[in-house]
């Protein structure tokens, strides 16, 4: 009997323990990047799944600015007990700290990782009435008018502008990059012509190219988009190394209890995998990964070391 009560207790303590770990207050999701967005969709349909899993409020806070390095700061400095996280996209964590002198963090030791949420491939699009029809078509205009080409994309630095820089460095070529101020103003001159192409997330255009709007020539996954079956990938358009992906992702400040971050890994995969939600996601063409902290610390130092020589091929700037 002694033993019983006595395993009763010790069992009793660990769960209490591990009741006041988690923060008993409302956590926050911190998204980089103005509401409305990929990222800020992302963190907007995990909270209501989070706050069922976990019983307490889950809040999202838009802190846009600094091509979401604002954002990523205020979560570096916030304190590690698991109420405040980071919902991003791969700028902040692999692409801003090589163009950003002075940035306030180190992507790769201030964060403390808790699983890439999506990811989709970009698509190389054109207007409707372009006299591009496939990816030779561009790149043979850009050989005959080098430099001339206008891509435009949501701003130095992005997933789009980077693609168009290393599509250039793959093919030879060299094009006009236009930056713009997000994505959304990039697809509205995009689709009135007074831009020539863009590479865009896939969500971000998928409308629009099913309206006929949009010409899409090829994605730049490994494989077909499920929800543009018929579009070519980047190789076999017959341009290799020009496989990229656009995500997002969730980190915490460094030094969260492992307790905490093995409940938040947990829970927030089981939120990205929620029926309602994956169909949600894949509807639009983003592909849940969902995958373990130890995962995504290789998936993003591949990421961060690939666009840093990205950015010194291209002498890359965001003056």
């Amino acid at each position: 009997m002694k033993k019983l009560l006595g395993a009763l207790a010790i069992g009793l303590t660990a769960c209490l323990a591990q009741a006041q770990e988690w923060p008993q207050k409302p956590v926050t999701l911190v998204v980089p990047f103005p509401a409305g967005g990929s990222t800020d969709m992302v963190a907007r349909a995990i909270t209501p799944k989070l706050a069922e899993k976990l019983g307490q409020p889950f809040l999202v806070d838009n802190k846009a600015g600094a091509t979401g390095t604002i954002g990523a700061t205020q979560v570096k400095r916030a304190a590690a007990d698991g109420s405040s996280f980071l919902v991003t996209s791969l700028g902040p964590l692999v692409i801003a700290p090589h163009l950003i002198k002075g940035l306030q963090y180190d992507a790769l030791k201030d964060f403390d990782l808790i699983t890439v949420a999506v990811q989709a491939p970009n698509v190389l699009v054109v207007p409707a009435n372009s006299p591009h029809k496939t990816v030779a078509d561009v790149i043979a205009h850009e050989k005959k008018n080098p430099g001339k080409t206008t891509f435009a994309s949501s701003g130095n630095g992005s997933s789009d502008h980077l693609t168009a820089e290393l599509f250039w460095q793959e093919t030879g070529t060299t094009g006009l990059h236009v930056p713009y101020k997000g994505g959304a103003p990039a697809i509205t001159d995009l689709l009135g012509g007074q831009v020539e192409a863009s590479f865009q997330n896939v969500n971000a255009v998928f409308q629009h190219i099913k309206s006929g709007k949009l010409k899409a020539l090829a994605v730049t996954g490994a494989k077909r988009s499920p929800v543009l079956p018929d579009v070519p990938t980047m190789a076999e358009a017959g341009v290799k190394n020009v496989e990229v992906y656009s995500w997002q992702a969730i980190v915490a400040p460094k030094g969260l209890p492992p307790a905490v971050r093995t409940k938040a890994s947990e829970a927030m995969v089981a939120a990205l995998n929620e029926p309602a939600v994956k169909q949600q996601f894949n509807s639009i063409g983003l592909e849940v990964v969902g995958n373990t902290p130890a995962q995504f610390a290789s998936f993003q130092k591949q990421e961060f070391d690939r666009w840093k020589k990205v950015i010194e091929t291209g002498k890359i700037t965001i003056d």
